[in-house]
């Protein structure tokens, strides 16, 4: 397998005597830039170099990447500070996810890898049957994506890897863009994902992130489960979805809302594929505009779903970030029957729950409805979460009964 860049023995760093040494010894994975001693040689070091983690008192910690240019200036990869990271190290890291993909999934749809919580800080992998999507959202792992691949194809029975470099994450850690094939030939076309009954088209090559989000799995099926029957708004779609599980659990009528016409072109093969597409509509445009048209237009539906992008990416985006959710439950209200359901999701890690539960309940009251939450989801269980590392738990699904 062939080597990682940096072999021992590693450079060392050193945190703050203000540093919490006991948070990182207890499990939190990050050190910050305030954190650790910056001089010089730390300064010096190339973004994603391996180093020792020492605390104040100079005594190691565990094997750590340092991003010297990063908010988060060293994650830790093993608390050994004895571990080599090689290959192998990386291997072992992917069996053990792959044993609980397999424990949760008869096929092999699934995210395989999600970053710090599976043991690889910064490193997500979506799995599409035979083709994996790395994203490294770290500088070691997209200085070490060749050898992340090699043990993908080692560990795994993976055969194709692509590796898509696009996100915020990476521009916080200095990265540029790409796209490209790692290993194997690229997918002719958008390739068929199985899942909650439906089929979906997903476009590894040129879709947003991996080309769908596998996090919402739990949460269409419990939508789906309310939706027999039913007429479904599905506004955000993106490749349909809330709306195709919907039809798979026998929705009398899906209308899917995105502002990309690819993403609805894929929604419309989804529901092909699915066998449904006599019961699916799709409507193009800005959700905030299409959702008051809809309005006017005296349309109403027994389900009514709103999974948005972030609106809160950050701290600084918090405040206008949870007015949008506010609007989008204020415009959304009104489209739902009595008696029926309205589905809120964000993926705001900077919105916890409690604000974002009390934002979409302000915009539903401001719409003159009121409703209580039946349900409360979050991403599925092939999105693990550090307890001590919040940030990972960012998915929110709410259902309301209104």
């Amino acid at each position: 397998m062939t080597p990682f860049p940096h072999l021992p023995p590693y450079p060392t760093v050193r945190l703050m005597p203000k540093a919490d040494a006991r948070a990182i010894r207890h499990g939190f994975p990050w050190v910050f830039a305030n954190e650790m001693v910056l001089d010089r040689r730390t300064k010096a070091l190339a973004p994603g170099a391996l180093a020792i983690l020492e605390d104040a008192e100079r005594r190691p910690m565990a094997v750590v990447t340092v991003n010297p240019g990063s908010k988060i200036a060293a994650r830790v990869l093993d608390r050994d500070p004895e571990a080599v990271i090689d290959g192998d190290w990386i291997a072992a890291k992917l069996v053990r996810a792959l044993r609980h993909r397999e424990a949760l999934f008869d096929q092999p749809f699934y995210r395989l890898v999600h970053a710090e919580a599976d043991g690889l800080p910064g490193v997500v992998i979506d799995r599409f049957g035979d083709i994996a999507v790395l994203q490294p959202n770290a500088a070691w792992a997209d200085t070490g994506a060749e050898t992340i691949a090699d043990a993908l194809l080692a560990a795994t029975g993976i055969r194709r890897v692509v590796l898509n470099g696009s996100g915020r994450a990476r521009g916080l850690e200095g990265l540029g863009e790409e796209l490209r094939m790692l290993r194997g030939e690229a997918p002719e076309g958008p390739v068929e994902v199985p899942m909650n009954g439906a089929t979906y088209m997903a476009d590894l090559m040129g879709g947003q992130k991996t080309g769908l989000f596998y996090d919402q799995r739990p949460n269409h099926a419990f939508t789906a489960g309310l939706s027999k029957d039913a007429r479904v708004l599905d506004v955000f779609s993106h490749v349909g979805g809330f709306g195709l599980a919907a039809l798979a659990q026998g929705a009398a009528s899906a209308l899917a809302v995105d502002g990309s016409a690819p993403a609805l072109d894929l929604a419309r093969k989804g529901a092909e594929a699915s066998g449904v597409a006599e019961r699916f509509e799709t409507r193009q445009g800005d959700a905030f505009d299409t959702l008051a048209a809809l309005d006017k237009e005296g349309r109403r539906f027994e389900v009514v779903v709103c999974d948005p992008p972030a609106f809160a990416p950050s701290k600084q985006a918090l405040e206008p970030g949870l007015r949008a959710y506010e609007r989008i439950a204020r415009l959304a209200a009104p489209l739902v029957e009595e008696g029926g359901y309205l589905v809120l999701c964000s993926c705001s890690h900077a919105a916890d729950l409690s604000k974002f539960r009390a934002a979409s309940a302000r915009g539903i009251g401001k719409a003159g409805r009121k409703g209580a939450i039946c349900y409360t989801g979050f991403a599925g269980a092939d999105h693990p979460v550090l307890p001590q590392l919040a940030e990972g738990g960012y998915l929110k699904a709410l259902v309301f009964r209104l």
